[in-house]
């Protein structure tokens, strides 16, 4: 779980420093604003994703739950870049990244399915 976050972490940091434009796609920050307001945004998911992992750490229920519901959830992304990529839907990026919310998708449902079989075996962050 924890490898998870760094690795989001990193591709969050990676994709404001070589494809800014993805932030402001999302955030439409003001001109003269835009990068203050994009690593503001970075920074308050750092934080967010920060808190995760000390409840990952500590175990909390909340935590567990709450992750495990967004996880579960990320199955949608799958067939939303699928219908991206076809022209169904809007694409939300270039290319590569609604492939690569594609790929995020299918590691978030691995990882809610595996924490779903450990609640099953011992509960609330049982080893699976």
């Amino acid at each position: 779980m924890l490898g998870f976050f760094v690795g989001v972490i990193l591709a969050l940091v990676g994709i404001l420093t070589f494809a800014p434009d993805i932030y402001a796609g999302v955030l439409h920050p003001p001109a003269q604003a835009a990068t203050s307001l994009e690593i503001e945004f970075l920074a308050a998911l750092i934080a967010f994703i920060a808190l995760l992992g000390v409840g990952v750490l500590r175990r909390w229920r909340w935590t567990f739950w709450l992750i495990l519901v967004a996880f579960l959830a990320g199955f949608l992304r799958v067939p939303a870049s699928i219908l991206q990529l076809l022209g169904v839907l809007p694409k939300a990026g270039p290319t590569w990244y609604v492939l690569f919310q594609g790929w995020v998708g299918l590691i978030q449902l691995g990882i809610g399915l595996a924490l779903l079989r450990g609640y099953r075996r011992c509960g609330v962050w049982g080893a699976f």
